[in-house]
């Protein structure tokens, strides 16, 4: 072997993997990772709240703002101007699509040859802003099943992926309350490109497809990163030894949630002492048959309805002030076992701290 380029190539490689912020794992299930130092940058939004790291960027919305019925300013400029730079490619995975700034872009990047694929729910793809992405000639494939297509994500060249609770809509940008978190990160990237092209390629969806989740755990500048698509990966397996395993505290929004499972161990956790609160959206509550928010509220859980006339539309754990999971999966059978859903859970406080923020203000508005 040619030791001195086979020392040279392994440099390169090196480099390459600190140039993109990214290392194979550092950590077992359950493990700790190396603390991030970096304090977070806020991003400055007229109708929305924003942070920024090293490699992410975090949204969540202000139905509030005075600017949200104008529907201007919000969480959807960031990523209409990832669109816009967009060089190569721009893969969407959407429950419906009616904001017109997101199908702008979409047009527009298809216009100037970016490559650009969607997947949908077939429920939603008879409206105007859809029709018009097919009739530009941009291929649509929709999921034709009994349960939802209900992910909302988007990889855009490879490189990077946004995704959360927000669906690509107007009220989800404005009325709702919903988080986007955009990664930067190719291991990541190719996590969603992989479930993407199970759908758009393969025709692939809800529990017809096969779990192959490319890096299911990564580390990014400190930052483990857990990627899971439901029905395929278990998503209820993943969640459950967290919140069991919690030592302090356990804060929760809830767009709908009648998971029984996670619900009891939410329960148990608030008996053993720990300080466990969480809002749930008020439409759900009395329109889900099994909601758990009776049991909570029965068992002494310190648990809210929502405020907002629009809804509360996160889907998020926050586990010790330092673990987040978010993403497109309610807490619920459907979301484990039909639709096509995705989460990532972040082992990181100072994007804990940023969602205990957005928790604030939503719990502050809550109703007992």
């Amino acid at each position: 072997m040619n030791w001195k380029r086979f020392g040279t190539a392994l440099m390169l490689g090196l480099l390459l993997l600190t140039a993109c912020g990214e290392s194979a794992p550092t950590v077992t299930p359950g493990g700790d990772a190396p603390p991030p130092t970096d304090e977070l940058t806020p991003i400055d939004l007229q109708a929305g709240y924003g942070a920024r790291g090293a490699w992410f960027e975090l949204y969540v919305t202000n139905p509030n703002s005075p600017l949200s019925p104008q529907g201007t300013g919000g969480v959807d400029g960031p990523l209409v101007e990832a669109i816009n730079a967009a060089r190569l490619s721009v893969d969407v995975a959407a429950y419906s699509i009616t904001l017109n700034s997101v199908r702008n872009a979409l047009l527009n990047a298809h216009r100037r040859g970016v490559n650009v694929r969607i997947v949908m729910e077939s429920d939603n793809m008879d409206t105007s802003d859809v029709q018009k992405l097919l009739e530009a000639g941009i291929p649509i494939v929709g999921d034709n099943q009994e349960g939802l297509m209900h992910d909302k994500f988007m990889v855009i060249d490879r490189s990077e992926v946004w995704l959360g609770s927000m669906n690509f809509t107007d009220s989800g940008a404005y009325d709702d309350n919903n988080n986007l978190i955009r990664i930067r990160s190719t291991k990541i990237a190719e996590n969603y490109s992989t479930e993407f092209k199970e759908m758009f390629e393969s025709g692939s969806f809800g529990p017809n497809v096969i779990a192959q989740t490319p890096n299911p755990t990564i580390t990014l500048d400190g930052t483990r990163v857990d990627t899971y698509f439901s029905p395929d990966d278990g998503v209820l397996n993943a969640i459950y030894p967290l919140l069991e395993n919690a030592q302090e505290s356990i804060y929760f929004l809830a767009f709908s949630f009648t998971s029984n499972e996670l619900g009891a161990v939410v329960r148990q956790k608030a008996k053993d002492g720990l300080t466990v609160r969480g809002v749930m959206e008020a439409e759900q509550v009395r329109s889900n048959t099994g909601t758990e928010f009776d049991p909570f509220r029965q068992a002494g859980v310190d648990v809210r309805l929502d405020g907002n006339e629009g809804q509360m539309h996160h889907k998020i754990f926050i586990i010790d002030g330092s673990i987040v999971i978010l993403g497109s999966y309610n807490f619920s059978r459907s979301a484990e076992e039909r639709n096509d859903e995705n989460i990532v859970i972040l082992y990181d406080r100072r994007i804990a701290e940023f969602f205990m923020q957005e928790f604030q203000r939503i719990y502050a508005e809550g109703r007992k």
